[in-house]
């Protein structure tokens, strides 16, 4: 689908055999209108699409105002806990764990600071232990959240904010937090703008789950040493690869979008995302949400799970061979590590790999690949491939850029707002009347009864 080596690629050879060319022609057919949608601001969620621009949009003032920011905040921490959910933690802490040596945590020494995550779950024993280790040591502290009221992040911060005051003073303090919010108006932004903390702007037309190129993901990756310019000019590329101005044939994001919804008419409702690299497993959950929140609405959408193979081919590997038949697997492939170890002799050989003797291992990784998309294929599950040259801020500043054309593509492919999220409130007003929070009487009222 397109043969430049410093860009992510698209095959589709892998559902040649469930999909027939005339039933993809329905869908290509209709995709450039949707693109024009996207970018002309005439489909649903118009008010949410800063996104599509944004790379372009992303001035060299801003970079230097994020690392500036960022460098003033780490030369003074050990450790940065980022406080967010949804949006604003996945996108970031996806790249992180991408870019970020496996087993970073028990270096003795450490370039950077570390960055902790919080805000993202009500786990008590998650918060304490987080508390417990971060008391006597020197943190800062990144709040992301548009109103500075949404629960579990609020209460997070609640928290950290008075161990970090009780080590350091109110004063202090104020020198340690960065929030990225609202540009006028929340909970988040009154306190910033009362206690002087340094802010960023979340932009209004840009939601969640798009925002990873923003200070939302961008402010706190500086702060751990990513290569944010990188991620930017990735993005930058696909931006052009994809365009409205790019034929169906050549844009490899519709591509993408047409290729799944065929498969969804034909009944595959579940989509499997898997990668055959360690470091990828929350670019997995960062498009879980991408996809789920965006697509799974008015009793629609393909439901999005994922597998870090060839770990999960022990487990989820014997669904996926020859559980029901309602399933595709998009599959993200890196091309080459960053690393070599190749495989040594062994005299007694009692393992029996002296066959590999001389291998490296991402050779013996590539041909498990081949073989499981080989295996699946013919057990009946359609495959899509995507490969990266390498995996790094650049190309995965690519990969999100394209799912998130994509997404906005598939969305309107299949009738929904893709840039809503209205069932997420449903488990909060529950959630709410049970705590009676004020304002929630009646809900309180009600649930009592129910219960």
């Amino acid at each position: 689908m397109n043969n430049d080596t410093k860009t992510i690629r698209l095959d589709l050879s892998g559902i040649s055999s469930f999909v027939s060319d005339a039933e993809l022609k329905v869908w290509h057919d209709k995709c450039q209108g949707y693109v024009e949608a996207l970018h002309q601001g005439t489909g649903a969620g118009s008010d949410f699409l800063g996104w599509i621009e944004l790379p372009t949009q992303i001035t060299e003032a801003d970079l230097e105002e994020i690392e500036v920011a960022a460098k003033a905040l780490a030369d003074q921490c050990d450790y940065i806990v980022s406080v967010g959910i949804g949006g604003s933690y996945l996108g970031t802490r996806a790249v992180l764990e991408a870019m970020t040596s496996s087993f970073e945590a028990y270096k003795s020494h450490h370039k950077h600071p570390q960055l902790l995550f919080a805000g993202h779950n009500i786990g008590e024993d998650y918060l304490w232990e987080l508390c417990d280790f971060l008391r006597g040591k020197r943190f800062g502290i990144i709040n992301i959240s548009k109103s500075g009221t949404t629960t579990e992040p609020a209460i997070a911060f609640r928290v950290l904010k008075a161990l970090l005051e009780e080590q350091v003073g109110r004063q202090g303090a104020r020198e340690l937090i960065l929030a990225v919010t609202d540009k006028a108006k929340g909970a988040l932004r009154t306190l910033a703008d009362k206690e002087g903390y340094k802010t960023f702007v979340i932009p209004d037309d840009i939601g969640g789950r798009f925002s990873v190129l923003t200070p939302v993901g961008l402010l706190p990756l500086a702060a751990a040493g990513i290569n944010i310019r990188a991620l930017v000019e990735g993005a930058r590329a696909m931006k052009a690869m994809v365009d409205s101005g790019v034929p169906t044939e050549c844009n490899i994001s519709a591509l993408y979008a047409a290729a799944r919804t065929a498969l969804y008419v034909k009944g595959k409702k579940i989509e499997i995302l898997a990668n055959y690299h360690p470091k990828m497993h929350y670019i997995g959950e960062w498009w879980k949400q991408l996809y789920g929140e965006s697509e799974g609405k008015d009793g629609k959408g393909i439901f999005n799970a994922s597998v870090d193979l060839t770990a999960d081919l022990h487990s989820m590997g014997q669904w996926i061979q020859e559980g029901e038949r309602s399933i595709f697997e998009t599959v993200i492939s890196v091309l080459n590590s960053d690393r070599e170890l190749r495989i040594q002799p062994d005299k007694e050989d009692l393992d029996g790999l002296n066959y590999l003797a001389g291998k490296r291992i991402d050779e013996v990784n590539k041909m498990a690949e081949l073989g499981t998309r080989m295996a699946h294929i013919d057990g009946g599950v359609p495959n899509i491939r995507i490969t990266l040259p390498k995996l790094d801020e650049y190309y995965i500043g690519q990969l999100f850029y394209f799912f998130e054309k994509a997404v906005g593509i598939s969305g309107y492919m299949i009738g929904v707002n893709p840039f809503n999220q209205p069932g997420v409130e449903a488990y909060k007003k529950n959630m709410f009347a049970l705590l009676e929070k004020p304002g929630f009487e009646e809900a309180t009222k009600a649930i009592k009864e129910r219960l």
